[in-house]
């Protein structure tokens, strides 16, 4: 028996080494399709998005309510739907492919709503007057029905790409090797960062197309960078590395749970079920102590004669017995759900400001020479321009030193990356409430109104936490799941997203109804207060948070062809003792 193990494990070396000479990794060759797809892919539906508003009240007649109601459901379900893409990439199309249909379905989409704006007959007609209401009629069935068709492919292509493409870029990197950890480090930075231009781009030149030269034009644009966004990831396919997947992994976490219920009356000395390990995609997690309750699922029935069992790797019922690799993986995913739920009102604090800084800049100075005034929703641009600025500077001069002096990938570890951003989130919260104070202090006082650029501050603090905050969620998520959920771990970071938004939403809505504070004229309300408020629920999140960093555990890998290191119970029954 021994030496058909040792046959066996040679077989094995000889077809991961097979593997391995077949998976090319092409690394940093391959990031110009990649990263080009996703900039033109992002450049194209922020530049869509951004204005959607104010094309459904100008172009279709809708009232401001159902227009506002309608791009809310539009962004909730956009941010909603990569959950649904990133299971089916996971367990049955692979990443490819599934990036692959989803950018011609956003392309599809953004060619749609460009015609409801080219051709007269998918929009209604223009107002006679503007003054007169009811010489506006709105849109009729079949332009609504064009226009519905167009989110809806939007929505499928955005769900498709945004939790593949990250992982995708990823997977392009050899993790076994130090320049591809390095790699892979490096591409979430420099991901964040053409992420960043594209919200500048859009928010500056393609709106401007829309809103003061054409709709059709500022539409057209997008959908044509849409079209090259395809057109580079397809020229790259014959560089990609294509991770295959391997099945749903919620049915194995389903597993582990009803186990662990029904073998909840055995003993904790029970030896655990621990085959050996023979996915090519998904590493062999290290034993952790950790939620010794799930253990239970992998606990094997110890029988008088074990030789003359049979082996519970073939007969076992997966229902009642799991593999210590299935508990381990479900002990990854329950570590990450309090870090995550930080990242949730990380995600809070960033809307509220981004929000709130518009109505500031409002009323404020925004001139800028004689002829010229900066619009409020442009003041976000400030805080674009320090990510755009800070992102290449802490990849090539902060890591590199950091990593000296830590002798750590990365310089920092993705939770103390996140750490930083979270602090830095309280201050750009509480430097915008200061900021408020002098602005309406000025006002009240001698009706002087204050400068816009008093407001940069904050928006540079802001673009500063995010380079720290959310570039280390993405990675974190990215490499603390396991290797078959990683589409999924980008969707985890939309969703953190999508709740953030409607927990925002209440928070406005119970603090105006209570408290008053946030009136339309800000001069009578109290965004000061209310900016506090913020930054004191910021400040418990960081304190939140730190215990939940102390208390993780980063997920470590074993060698699954080293099993001569691991001590077997029985001859070929595949259990090992409960201490791994």
């Amino acid at each position: 028996m021994d030496g058909m193990e040792k046959k066996q494990k040679q077989q094995q070396l000889k077809e991961e080494a097979m593997e391995m000479e077949e998976d090319q990794y092409q690394g940093w060759k391959s990031m110009p399709y990649v990263i080009g797809n996703e900039t033109f892919e992002k450049l194209g539906t922020i530049g869509t998005t951004a204005n959607l508003l104010v094309y459904l009240t100008t172009v279709y007649h809708l009232p401001s309510a159902r227009a506002a109601t309608l791009v809310n459901f539009f962004s909730g379900t956009t941010n909603l739907a990569p959950l649904v893409s990133a299971f089916l990439s996971d367990t049955f199309f692979g990443r490819f492919p599934t990036i692959a249909a989803a950018s011609l379905s956003s392309f599809l989409g953004m060619l749609l709503l460009t015609l409801t704006a080219a051709l007269p007959s998918l929009h209604p007609q223009p107002c006679r007057t503007s003054s007169s209401a009811s010489s506006c009629h709105g849109p009729s069935r079949w332009q609504m029905a064009a226009l519905l068709s167009s989110f809806a492919f939007l929505v499928a292509g955005a769900g498709g790409i945004r939790p593949c493409n990250l992982a995708f870029g990823a997977d392009q990197f050899d993790p076994r090797t130090d320049s591809g950890r390095r790699g892979i480090a490096s591409f979430f930075n420099w991901y964040y960062f053409t992420f960043t231009v594209s919200m500048m781009i859009s928010a500056t030149l393609i709106i401007y197309l829309q809103s003061n030269v054409s709709w059709a034009i500022g539409l057209a644009v997008p959908a044509a960078l849409m079209a090259l966004s395809c057109a580079l990831f397809f020229i790259g396919t014959r560089l990609y590395v294509r991770v295959k997947p391997e099945g749903s992994p919620f049915t194995s976490f389903a597993q582990v749970f009803v186990a662990a219920v029904r073998n909840r009356h055995r003993s904790s000395a029970s030896p655990l079920f621990d085959p050996p390990h023979r996915s090519k995609l998904v590493a062999k997690i290290a034993y952790t102590d950790q939620f010794r309750c799930l253990d239970k699922a992998a606990a094997m029935v110890v029988e008088p004669d074990t030789s003359s069992s049979p082996n519970p790797n073939r007969s076992r019922n997966p229902w009642r017995l799991c593999s210590v690799q299935q508990v381990e993986e479900v002990k990854c995913l329950v570590r990450m759900t309090p870090v995550w739920s930080a990242g949730i009102v990380y995600f809070i604090v960033l809307t509220h400001l981004g929000t709130y800084v518009v109505f500031q800049a409002m009323q404020t100075d925004r001139r800028l020479g004689q002829h010229f005034q900066i619009p409020p929703g442009s003041m976000v641009v400030f805080n674009m321009l320090a990510l755009t600025v800070w992102i290449p500077l802490y990849d090539r001069l902060i890591v590199p030193a950091l990593t000296r002096i830590t002798r750590r990938d990365g310089g920092i570890t993705q939770l103390q990356r996140i750490g930083v951003g979270l602090v830095l989130s309280v201050a750009a919260v509480s430097v915008a409430a200061a900021v408020e104070h002098r602005r309406r202090r000025l006002a009240a006082g001698d009706g002087i109104i204050m400068s816009c650029f008093w407001l940069v501050p904050q928006q540079v603090l802001a673009g500063m936490s995010e380079a720290f905050a959310m570039i280390g969620q993405t990675e974190f998520y990215y490499k603390q799941f396991p290797e078959n959920m990683r589409s999924v771990a980008g969707a985890l970071f939309f969703l953190a997203f999508a709740v953030a938004s409607y927990a925002s939403g209440f928070m406005v809505a119970a603090v105006h109804r209570t408290t008053g504070w946030l009136a339309q004229d800000l001069d009578h309300g109290r965004l000061d207060l209310f900016y506090l408020l913020v930054a004191a629920i910021a400040a418990a999140n960081v304190g939140y948070f730190f215990v939940c960093a102390r208390w993780y555990r980063f997920k470590k890998t074993t060698n699954s062809i080293d099993m001569d290191d691991v001590e077997l119970q029985g001859s070929s029954n595949g259990a090992v003792g409960s201490k791994v």
